[in-house]
């Protein structure tokens, strides 16, 4: 019975680091990079400019999400055939809208990407000064 305890254990082992070895190699998911290092910075450049569609608050440079890396792929393939940064972001803008630009610009259909922030924080300004104005302090008498 020990021979097979010890042999159970053996490949329980193996096995254990086997997944820990594929964790750590999907987990780094190594994307392979343009053999032109100015058009790797060009691309590294544009990843700091597109939003993760996924993850909304980060770029597809920081983003792990598959999409993200589907996205990192589109544009270094549009580097490497010589697409300008313009015709990139033009592209991905009419696939995505205005959203996938980390900065979008300022126009009729973005007003509330640009001011909506600012206006929720004068709409809960406006209700605290309202509250506390209506509220009677107490007399010390």
């Amino acid at each position: 019975m020990k021979p097979f305890l010890r042999r159970a254990k053996a490949v329980l082992l193996v096995a254990g680091a086997c997944a820990s070895l594929a964790g750590a190699a999907y987990a780094l998911n190594v994307e392979p990079a343009l053999p032109d290092p100015a058009a790797e910075a060009r691309a590294q450049a544009l990843f700091h400019q597109i939003r993760c569609v996924v993850c909304q608050g980060e770029t597809i440079a920081d983003s792990p999400a598959k999409i993200a890396g589907d996205m990192r792929q589109d544009v270094r393939s549009r580097v490497q055939q010589g697409q300008t940064n313009k015709t990139i972001l033009a592209e991905l803008v009419a696939r995505y809208g205005d959203q996938v630009l980390m900065h979008p610009p300022l126009k009729s259909g973005t007003y509330l990407l640009w001011f909506g922030p600012l206006l929720m924080v004068m709409a809960a300004g406006l209700l605290a000064w309202r509250y506390f104005k209506t509220q009677t302090t107490p007399k010390p008498w």
